[in-house]
């Protein structure tokens, strides 16, 4: 779940009935979605089918209060009266009470028209009809004017989580309690590793931020630093700790940033702007100073997303905020502060593309590449390894043991030193859970010689000796278990792993070290589990509470590919605990044809040479 800054939870993954035909198709895509997890459905009065999705609800009896529903008002409800009559109608064709969300859907051209539309949609969440209102498909601009003439403030959202949302002005208001239960909650997403406080940051009553960042792909935008440039007129940022950089999103933003003078007003403020660079996204570049705060427009605020190691006692923190707040705060010499603060105007500069600065640079290729030309690949730049089928029984040694209520991609495999390494995976994979648990690496290598050794036709207990005995005691109960029909590798637990980012090497990174599997309570995200699943490995579920192992043991999982083909509802496997076995459960969850078929062929990539 999401936390909005109206305390609402929002699910992470949801439905969406777009061009789904009421009868059968949305009544059993309903019916499985609720089976499989999913509880958002996002629908619109434009698909004109609210009325099959309330009906398709009610067939498979979803009771109300489990589930979050989502519509949007159509272009030609636009305006305060449609609005809230076309609303009316949606509550009647879903059959409920109320939304959990209602949006709208386009912005259309006419700004009072958008702005009017905006007032109904706030009429409707203060009588409690919706209990949260948005917009979809807005540009910078389009958001800009809503924001000058709503009751809608700044937000901010603290260390270290995207849903850990304030209003500024709720900050500072309430500055001291809402810092300390940031910290509490640091302390879990930092395993208590390193100190950190935020209410040192506190002067005369002022939250100060070391650093602010305008980057991303929507922060660095033209109408963003332009902004940003405005607010910091006859102004600069001061010469104490806070320094502002400003990477625009790209490079003809840039250019064009140059020749209408932004970019000589932002430099002479003391800013720095930068060429268009994912650094600040990703942890590459203006790394805060130990302990420091930082204020950015980018997209993640996850422990180290910022650049500093954890492994090596340094912790800096970011939040997330709006490019024109980040400027205000710059104007105000780094004492946080919002843009509803800034009582000046906007230049509203337009913007020009100029398309030659690809032209002259960026290769353009036309027509039938040459087939005689040789790709050039870089000495970094490696195969995957070979990977195994799925095979009948499997041994797994749990190498890794996290408890925090949520594991980002980040933390599973870091970005920013890892850059280099993208198109090598065994070099990436040197990088896995170094941020978590920097003995995991050495622990999965280890137990990997053993499934090495099976794939060379050799005895995975002469490679790895503590086999020995853990092969001795499963010979016992299941005396045919060998080499033969025997997988060996490693798994590791997590109670909720892959919120953030969506990158795949999270799972691969595992994968060629010799993962099998990932057990959790549940997945933050699907395409967490789907990455999972592609290259491989089992998403194991097991139910919250005391694990039936710990870190370093050895499970037994007879008889495996059998269940998976299967289909089979509960998995059976072993804690293997000296000479004994201890029975526990896990489920698979649901899980597609092709997506069972790439579990037993190994991964996606054995998958596609079928």
């Amino acid at each position: 779940m999401f936390r909005l800054n109206n305390e609402t939870q929002i699910p992470e993954i949801g439905l969406g009935v777009y061009k789904m035909e009421a009868g059968k198709e949305m009544n059993d895509a309903v019916k499985y979605a609720y089976q499989s997890g999913y509880r958002l459905y996002d629908t619109a009065q434009m698909y004109k089918n609210e009325q099959a999705l309330g009906d398709a609800l009610k067939e498979n009896k979803i009771p109300r209060e489990d589930i979050f529903l989502i519509s949007k008002v159509n272009n030609c409800n636009q305006g305060y009266e449609k609005t809230i009559s076309s609303f009316k109608e949606s509550l009647q064709k879903l059959q409920t009470e109320y939304l959990d969300a209602f949006l709208v859907h386009w912005p259309g051209q006419d700004k009072a028209r958008m702005l009017d539309t905006w007032k109904a949609m706030e009429h409707l969440y203060k009588k409690g009809k919706v209990k949260s209102i948005g917009v979809c498909n807005f540009e910078i601009s389009q958001l800009t004017y809503l924001l000058e003439h709503c009751e809608i403030k700044p937000m901010i959202a603290m260390p270290f989580h995207p849903s850990n949302t304030y209003t500024i002005d709720e900050l500072k208001a309430n500055l001291d309690d809402i810092l300390a239960d940031v910290e509490k909650r640091a302390q879990v997403s930092l395993d208590g590793k390193v100190p950190f406080t935020l209410r040192d940051k506190v002067v005369d009553g002022k939250l100060y931020v070391e650093q602010g960042i305008i980057a991303g792909c929507a922060g660095g935008g033209f109408e963003n630093i332009c902004a940003a440039a405005d607010i910091l007129k006859g102004k600069n940022i001061g010469h104490d700790a806070f320094t502002l950089s400003v990477y625009p999103a790209s490079t003809p933003i840039y250019m064009e940033l140059a020749k209408n003078g932004v970019l000589a007003e932002l430099i002479g403020t003391g800013a720095v702007v930068k060429t268009a660079f994912c650094g600040p996204c990703f942890g590459a570049g203006d790394t805060p100073a130990n302990n420091a705060f930082s204020i950015r427009h980018t997209t993640r605020n996850f422990p180290n997303r910022e650049g500093s190691k954890i492994q090596n006692g340094q912790i800096s923190s970011v939040a997330l905020m709006d490019a024109r707040s980040i400027a205000a705060t710059a104007a105000n010499k780094g004492f946080l502060t919002s843009a509803e603060e800034f009582d000046g105007s906007y230049s509203e500069h337009k913007y020009y593309f100029d398309k030659s600065i690809y032209e002259n640079r960026v290769f353009d290729s036309k027509g039938v590449a040459d087939p005689s030309v040789e790709i050039q690949f870089g000495p970094n730049i490696k195969d995957w390894p070979e990977m195994a089928a799925l095979a009948d029984n499997l041994i797994l040694k749990v190498v890794s043991e996290i408890h925090d209520p949520v594991t980002t991609t980040d933390e599973l495999i870091p970005s920013g030193e890892t850059s280099s390494y993208r198109s090598n995976p065994l070099g990436l994979a040197e990088f896995t859970l170094s941020r978590k648990d920097p003995e995991y690496v050495g622990r999965a290598k280890a137990i990997q010689a053993a499934q090495k050794a099976i794939q060379a036709g050799n005895c995975p207990a002469e490679a790895v000796p503590e086999l020995k005995p853990v092969i001795q005691t499963i010979n016992k109960t299941y005396p045919d278990v060998d080499k033969t029909n025997l997988g060996v590798g490693s798994t590791i637990f997590a109670v909720k792993p892959g919120d953030g980012s969506a990158r795949e090497q999270a799972a691969s990174c595992q994968k060629v070290l010799g993962g099998w599997a990932n057990i959790a309570n549940e997945y933050a995200t699907k395409r967490y589990r789907s990455n999972l699943i592609n290259w491989g490995m089992l998403p194991f579920l097991i139910p919250a509470g005391d694990l039936p192992f710990k870190n370093g043991d050895f499970l037994f999982f007879p008889g495996i590919r059998k269940a998976v083909e299967e289909k089979a509802d509960v998995i059976k496997g072993y804690t293997v605990d000296g000479d004994t076995l201890k029975e526990f459960e896990v489920t698979l969850g649901e899980l597609t044809d092709d997506e069972r078929e790439i579990i037993l062929k190994g991964c996606l990539i054995n998958y596609n040479r079928k």
